[in-house]
Protein backbone atom coordinates (compact mmCIF):
# COMPACT_ATOMS: atom_id res chain seq x y z
CA UNK A 1 0.00 0.00 0.00
CA UNK A 2 1.17 3.61 -0.52
CA UNK A 3 2.76 5.11 2.51
CA UNK A 4 2.92 9.00 2.18
CA UNK A 5 4.57 11.02 4.32
CA UNK A 6 2.65 14.14 5.44
CA UNK A 7 2.89 17.92 7.72
CA UNK A 8 0.09 19.80 7.48
CA UNK A 9 -0.21 23.20 5.69
CA UNK A 10 2.67 22.19 3.18
CA UNK A 11 2.88 20.56 -0.35
CA UNK A 12 1.81 16.94 0.96
CA UNK A 13 -1.93 18.22 0.82
CA UNK A 14 -1.61 18.37 -2.86
CA UNK A 15 -0.99 14.01 -2.78
CA UNK A 16 -3.79 13.45 0.07
CA UNK A 17 -5.95 15.65 -2.86
CA UNK A 18 -4.90 13.35 -5.83
CA UNK A 19 -5.27 10.49 -3.43
CA UNK A 20 -8.51 11.42 -2.44
CA UNK A 21 -9.73 11.88 -6.34
CA UNK A 22 -8.54 8.30 -6.89
CA UNK A 23 -9.66 6.69 -4.61
CA UNK A 24 -6.72 5.12 -4.25
CA UNK A 25 -5.92 2.97 -0.43
CA UNK A 26 -3.41 4.71 1.44
CA UNK A 27 -1.46 5.13 5.00
CA UNK A 28 -0.23 8.47 6.19
CA UNK A 29 2.40 9.27 8.43
CA UNK A 30 1.40 12.71 10.13
CA UNK A 31 4.10 14.72 11.26
CA UNK A 32 3.95 17.95 12.92
CA UNK A 33 5.27 20.84 10.64
CA UNK A 34 8.24 21.55 12.82
CA UNK A 35 11.94 21.14 12.71
CA UNK A 36 11.69 18.30 15.71
CA UNK A 37 9.66 16.10 13.78
CA UNK A 38 10.79 17.36 9.99
CA UNK A 39 14.51 17.40 10.66
CA UNK A 40 14.74 14.52 13.21
CA UNK A 41 17.33 11.89 11.86
CA UNK A 42 14.45 9.13 10.91
CA UNK A 43 12.98 11.44 8.82
CA UNK A 44 15.75 12.69 6.79
CA UNK A 45 16.41 8.78 5.93
CA UNK A 46 13.57 9.36 3.98
CA UNK A 47 14.30 13.15 2.58
CA UNK A 48 17.95 14.32 2.93
CA UNK A 49 16.66 17.92 3.62
CA UNK A 50 13.48 17.45 6.12
CA UNK A 51 11.08 17.78 3.87
CA UNK A 52 7.70 16.91 2.43
CA UNK A 53 6.29 14.92 0.86
CA UNK A 54 7.57 11.97 0.78
CA UNK A 55 5.94 8.43 -0.51
CA UNK A 56 6.66 5.10 -0.15
CA UNK A 57 5.65 2.35 -2.55
CA UNK A 58 7.27 -0.88 -1.26
CA UNK A 59 10.43 -0.62 -2.12
CA UNK A 60 10.40 2.78 -3.39
CA UNK A 61 10.49 6.05 -1.87
CA UNK A 62 10.37 9.23 -3.95
CA UNK A 63 9.73 12.97 -2.57
CA UNK A 64 9.05 16.23 -4.80
CA UNK A 65 4.88 16.69 -4.52
CA UNK A 66 5.63 16.84 -9.12
CA UNK A 67 7.23 13.63 -9.15
CA UNK A 68 4.77 12.10 -6.49
CA UNK A 69 1.76 13.24 -8.49
CA UNK A 70 3.29 12.03 -12.19
CA UNK A 71 4.32 8.58 -10.84
CA UNK A 72 0.91 8.07 -8.84
CA UNK A 73 -0.61 8.83 -11.97
CA UNK A 74 1.49 6.42 -13.81
CA UNK A 75 1.95 3.25 -12.01
CA UNK A 76 -1.77 3.41 -9.89
CA UNK A 77 -4.10 4.80 -12.08
CA UNK A 78 -2.95 4.28 -15.82
CA UNK A 79 -2.49 7.88 -16.63
CA UNK A 80 -5.71 9.11 -15.45
CA UNK A 81 -6.63 12.65 -14.18
CA UNK A 82 -4.47 13.98 -17.48
CA UNK A 83 -5.10 13.98 -21.08
CA UNK A 84 -3.00 11.40 -23.47
CA UNK A 85 -0.54 12.49 -24.93
CA UNK A 86 -2.08 13.37 -28.59
CA UNK A 87 -4.76 15.52 -27.14
CA UNK A 88 -4.93 18.62 -27.93
CA UNK A 89 -5.73 19.98 -24.43
CA UNK A 90 -2.19 18.19 -23.51
CA UNK A 91 0.06 21.42 -23.88
CA UNK A 92 -1.48 23.29 -21.83
CA UNK A 93 -1.85 20.70 -19.23
CA UNK A 94 1.99 19.68 -19.29
CA UNK A 95 2.33 23.82 -19.24
CA UNK A 96 -0.33 24.65 -15.80
CA UNK A 97 1.39 21.80 -14.45
CA UNK A 98 4.75 23.19 -14.52
CA UNK A 99 3.29 26.71 -13.86
CA UNK A 100 3.08 25.93 -10.28
CA UNK A 101 5.86 25.33 -9.33
CA UNK A 102 8.30 27.63 -11.69
CA UNK A 103 6.01 30.87 -10.94
CA UNK A 104 3.85 30.90 -8.55
CA UNK A 105 5.45 28.63 -5.46
CA UNK A 106 9.32 30.51 -5.18
CA UNK A 107 7.00 34.13 -3.85
CA UNK A 108 5.07 32.19 -2.26
CA UNK A 109 7.76 30.32 -0.11
CA UNK A 110 9.22 34.03 0.19
CA UNK A 111 5.64 35.25 1.83
CA UNK A 112 5.67 31.99 4.07
CA UNK A 113 9.43 32.37 5.30
CA UNK A 114 8.63 36.77 6.08
CA UNK A 115 5.42 35.95 7.85
CA UNK A 116 5.49 32.79 9.19
CA UNK A 117 8.59 31.21 9.28
CA UNK A 118 11.40 34.25 10.39
CA UNK A 119 11.05 35.43 14.09
CA UNK A 120 9.56 38.86 13.42
CA UNK A 121 13.08 40.89 13.77
CA UNK A 122 14.42 39.43 10.96
CA UNK A 123 11.16 39.59 8.61
CA UNK A 124 11.69 42.07 5.53
CA UNK A 125 8.71 44.42 4.75
CA UNK A 126 10.29 44.62 1.02
CA UNK A 127 11.16 41.65 0.24
CA UNK A 128 7.42 40.41 1.43
CA UNK A 129 6.41 43.41 -0.79
CA UNK A 130 7.89 42.01 -4.11
CA UNK A 131 6.84 38.70 -3.16
CA UNK A 132 3.40 39.15 -2.89
CA UNK A 133 3.32 42.00 -6.03
CA UNK A 134 5.17 39.05 -8.03
CA UNK A 135 2.69 36.42 -7.29
CA UNK A 136 -0.16 38.83 -8.04
CA UNK A 137 0.83 39.12 -11.01
CA UNK A 138 1.94 35.58 -12.32
CA UNK A 139 -1.77 34.54 -11.71
CA UNK A 140 -2.56 37.07 -14.04
CA UNK A 141 -2.01 34.67 -17.21
CA UNK A 142 -4.62 31.88 -14.87
CA UNK A 143 -7.15 34.06 -14.54
CA UNK A 144 -7.23 35.16 -18.08
CA UNK A 145 -6.91 31.00 -18.82
CA UNK A 146 -9.95 30.02 -16.84
CA UNK A 147 -12.04 32.17 -18.91
CA UNK A 148 -14.93 30.46 -19.69
CA UNK A 149 -13.50 27.36 -18.01
CA UNK A 150 -14.22 25.16 -14.77
CA UNK A 151 -10.91 23.83 -14.54
CA UNK A 152 -7.20 24.74 -15.95
CA UNK A 153 -7.98 22.82 -19.28
CA UNK A 154 -11.37 22.66 -19.09
CA UNK A 155 -12.24 19.42 -17.12
CA UNK A 156 -10.54 18.55 -13.86
CA UNK A 157 -6.87 17.54 -14.05
CA UNK A 158 -3.54 16.73 -12.00
CA UNK A 159 -2.34 20.46 -13.35
CA UNK A 160 -5.23 21.07 -11.12
CA UNK A 161 -4.45 19.58 -7.79
CA UNK A 162 -0.78 21.31 -8.59
CA UNK A 163 -1.63 25.14 -9.72
CA UNK A 164 -4.76 24.93 -7.49
CA UNK A 165 -3.19 24.26 -4.67
CA UNK A 166 -0.72 27.14 -4.85
CA UNK A 167 -4.22 29.20 -6.18
CA UNK A 168 -5.49 28.14 -3.12
CA UNK A 169 -2.75 29.07 -0.69
CA UNK A 170 -2.17 32.87 -2.69
CA UNK A 171 -6.14 33.72 -1.76
CA UNK A 172 -5.01 32.60 1.51
CA UNK A 173 -2.12 35.10 1.39
CA UNK A 174 -4.73 37.60 0.06
CA UNK A 175 -2.39 38.14 -3.41
CA UNK A 176 -5.72 37.37 -5.53
CA UNK A 177 -6.86 40.62 -6.32
CA UNK A 178 -10.72 41.48 -6.24
CA UNK A 179 -11.20 41.68 -10.15
CA UNK A 180 -9.82 38.28 -11.03
CA UNK A 181 -13.44 36.68 -10.88
CA UNK A 182 -12.45 33.87 -12.48
CA UNK A 183 -10.11 32.44 -9.90
CA UNK A 184 -11.97 33.25 -6.90
CA UNK A 185 -14.77 30.95 -8.79
CA UNK A 186 -12.22 28.56 -9.74
CA UNK A 187 -11.02 28.41 -5.77
CA UNK A 188 -14.84 27.59 -4.59
CA UNK A 189 -15.47 24.90 -7.44
CA UNK A 190 -11.93 23.77 -5.53
CA UNK A 191 -12.95 24.17 -2.33
CA UNK A 192 -16.70 22.10 -2.98
CA UNK A 193 -14.78 19.16 -3.94
CA UNK A 194 -14.89 16.56 -0.79
CA UNK A 195 -11.20 15.52 -1.93
CA UNK A 196 -10.21 18.84 -1.56
CA UNK A 197 -11.97 19.44 1.90
CA UNK A 198 -9.83 15.87 3.28
CA UNK A 199 -6.88 17.23 2.12
CA UNK A 200 -6.81 20.85 2.75
CA UNK A 201 -8.15 20.19 6.82
CA UNK A 202 -5.98 17.40 7.57
CA UNK A 203 -4.06 18.43 10.34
Amino acid sequence: MLKLHFAPNSRAGRIVWLLEELGLPYEINKMAFHPDALKSDEHRQRHPLGRVPVLDDGDVSIYESGAIVEYILERHKNGGLKPAVEASEFPAYLQWFHYCEGMTMPPINTIVVHTLILPEERRDATVLGQAQRLLSKALVPVEETLAGKDYLIGDFSAADVMLGHSVFMSNRFGCVTDDMVNIKAYIERIEARPAFQTAITMK
